[in-house]
């Protein structure tokens, strides 16, 4: 899939910057018009990912990404408005305009792509569907809990990975699903589901939640492999290659080794030509994609940080989970993550 996309990307970077001038992204017109994007929250917590700070304010690893949108267009991480949508309210949401673009641990699938009709972005974050059991009942796989309860999330995938699992491998279970996050995870913790299915991150944050977690065993089966992108209404293709240049921006900024704190000493002194087109020194990081500045990837880092900073103050060793970044690091650390070429 990376590969796919990054072929997209080396053929849009083919494309001259007069030809982006003639036919600016409608939903970056309409977005800097209204002066905000409109992204999805979540109708409760979703932790690590979205979830109400001390402050009233949505905090979280998909509310950074959304604000990182915000500062490419707008300038600035502020110029957002969250509307609380359940998972089964994503799909209407989006089609309808009520909110700009789909940012809500989504999973690329065929449906979604070829009869839904939405566009993807690249990958942003990676992780597998695991079952996570009760340690009291010894269970060593996900077998072990045939006949059981698994608690999972309403309006997703989540029940048919489930499904088709256990079909193949000659067992079932029952499969009681919420619409809201807080009340699956309840349901698994007051033990009226003897198994949790969730997306891995997601999971991982919620047994790191649980009053003894170490009461709670994630069992080894995957279920799925889920990379999760941002979903766009179809025909706007600009609008697409913002959020894939966004992404890339903050990963190439890690990779480049580009951080909040020395971000405007390496503006001044650029250490490679890419580093100077990324910071906006040497010009046309914003005029290609059809922005209006060319600085936006500078403002953004310094803003909210690079991908290893935006993961470790809401899913890792600065946040209340430390989740370890496994196949969410870099490349040249045993990950997914390779930077595209800025040129």
């Amino acid at each position: 899939m990376l590969k796919m996309a990054g072929l997209c990307l080396t053929l849009v970077g083919l494309l001259t910057t007069s030809s982006f001038a003639q036919g600016r992204s409608p939903t970056v017109e309409a977005i800097e018009k209204r002066d905000a994007i409109l992204c999805p929250s979540n109708n409760g917590p979703n932790l690590g990912f979205m979830e109400v700070g001390d402050k009233g304010t949505w905090k979280g690893f998909d509310i950074d990404m959304c604000r990182a949108i915000a500062v490419a267009i707008l300038g600035s991480p502020d110029k957002t408005k969250f509307v609380p949508l359940s998972m089964a309210q994503r799909w209407p949401a989006l089609n309808s305009g009520e909110v700009d673009i789909i940012i809500k641990t989504t999973d690329a699938t065929m449906t979604r792509n070829t009869e839904l009709g939405f566009q993807f972005s690249l990958p942003y974050i990676y992780g597998t569907f695991n079952v996570m059991a009760h340690a009291e009942l010894k269970a060593k796989s996900v077998k072990d809990l045939a006949g059981g309860t698994i608690c999972t999330s309403a309006g997703t995938n989540t029940p048919r990975y489930l499904e088709e699992y256990s079909k193949a491998n000659g067992f079932s279970v029952k499969i009681l699903t919420f619409d809201k996050r807080e009340e699956e995870i309840a349901g698994y913790a007051s033990n009226r589901c003897d198994g949790y299915l969730q997306w891995g991150p997601t999971l991982a944050a919620a047994r790191s939640s649980m009053k003894d977690p170490t009461q709670n065993i994630i069992l080894p089966e995957v279920m799925a492999v889920g990379p999760q992108v941002m979903l766009m209404r179809r025909g706007d293709e600009g609008f697409v290659n913002v959020v894939n240049w966004v992404i890339e921006a903050m990963i190439s900024a890690e990779d480049m080794g580009i951080t909040q704190a020395n971000v405007d000493e390496l503006r001044a002194n650029p250490k490679t030509p890419a580093m100077s087109r990324l910071l906006g020194v040497t010009p046309g990081m914003g005029s290609r994609l059809g922005l209006k500045d060319d600085t936006w990837a500078y403002k953004m880092i310094k803003s909210l940080g690079n991908f290893g900073e935006i993961w470790d103050r809401n899913l890792g060793k600065n946040s209340p989970y430390k989740l370890e970044r496994g196949m969410n690091a870099l490349w040249r650390n045993g990950g997914q993550f390779t930077p595209y070429v800025i040129d």
